[in-house]
């Protein structure tokens, strides 16, 4: 049997309805009956708090494969509560791989640390940033901000590589860990099939939502921290913090031949994956 916890939020929902759509008995497990209900799936929720310890171990009762996509800072609590010859298929982040510090990426080090040291099977999968979901905020929030914005100040002129992956892609990736048969903890990155300079990839993102892609302007990255807190003042543009603008001009470029070879993935291209996330725009072209 599989548990899945965190099956209302974005990658748990998506993971619930491919394993509804194949046929895969689970039982999901969160909080929020309501949210589970607006899901609208066939299958009783579980109601489970990962910070309860009895009830988390009620809830993982009989659980061969236990898959969690709730922040990896909870995997100390996770492998208390399994059986103890559960495998394991967690979701962590490449945010652990920042030289930023920040609560986020220090949880992920913290539950990645936890599980290679637990004497475990199975496998700590650490996305890139995840697009294409429902309710998801990157794109959007990115595309929303393109909409208002006359110029893009980017720090190294939007030179840093990043490598998004489609929720489709981290969905399958997903179901490939629970079929791997692990040996041992290990951890896998999860990428799309290429990095490219973000300042290319903003403007795929307005191509994709039908907005003209704002000129580029390069500006150091403390400069735009210092602005921040006027950039917070006008209205209509989404939050950003500081973290996000210092992390904008790190490289985040990954060899995904792992993530081909042991999950069988092959990732979809960019542009189709924006395709899909913005498909009025493309419709109506």
């Amino acid at each position: 049997m599989i548990a899945l916890l965190g099956a209302t939020g974005r990658s748990g929902e998506a993971l619930a309805r491919a394993l509804v759509a194949e046929g895969t008995p689970f039982r999901p497990i969160a909080r929020n009956l309501a949210a589970w209900d607006a899901v609208g799936l066939p299958v009783p929720l579980t109601v489970s708090d990962v910070g309860d310890a009895g009830a988390l171990q009620r809830a993982l009762a009989g659980a061969t494969h236990v898959v969690s996509t709730v922040h990896a800072r909870w995997t100390p609590q996770l492998l208390a509560a399994a059986e103890p010859d559960a495998t394991f298929v967690l979701m962590g982040s490449t945010r652990r791989f920042s030289r930023w510090p920040d609560a986020h990426g220090d949880g992920v080090r913290a539950g990645e640390a936890a599980f290679l040291a637990s004497g475990r099977r199975g496998v700590m999968l650490h996305p890139t940033m995840i697009y294409g979901a429902a309710r998801e905020a990157n794109v959007r929030r990115l595309a929303a901000l393109l909409a208002r914005l006359p110029v893009a100040p980017l720090p190294r002129g939007g030179r840093a590589l990043v490598q998004p992956i489609h929720q489709s892609d981290v969905t399958r990736c997903l179901l490939g860990a629970l079929k791997h048969k692990w040996r041992e903890a290990t951890t896998l990155v999860i990428a799309g099939p290429r990095a490219l300079p973000y300042r290319d990839f903003l403007r795929a993102v307005a191509r994709a939502a039908g907005l003209r892609a704002p000129p580029i302007l390069p500006v150091p990255a403390g400069i735009l921290v210092r602005l921040l807190p006027l950039l917070r003042r006008l209205p209509g543009l989404p939050s950003i913090d500081a973290g996000e603008i210092r992390r904008l001009a790190e490289d985040k470029a990954f060899d995904i031949a792992p993530m081909r070879t042991l999950l069988g993935v092959d990732p979809i291209p960019l542009d189709q994956g924006l395709a899909l996330t913005f498909p009025a725009s493309h419709t109506s072209r």
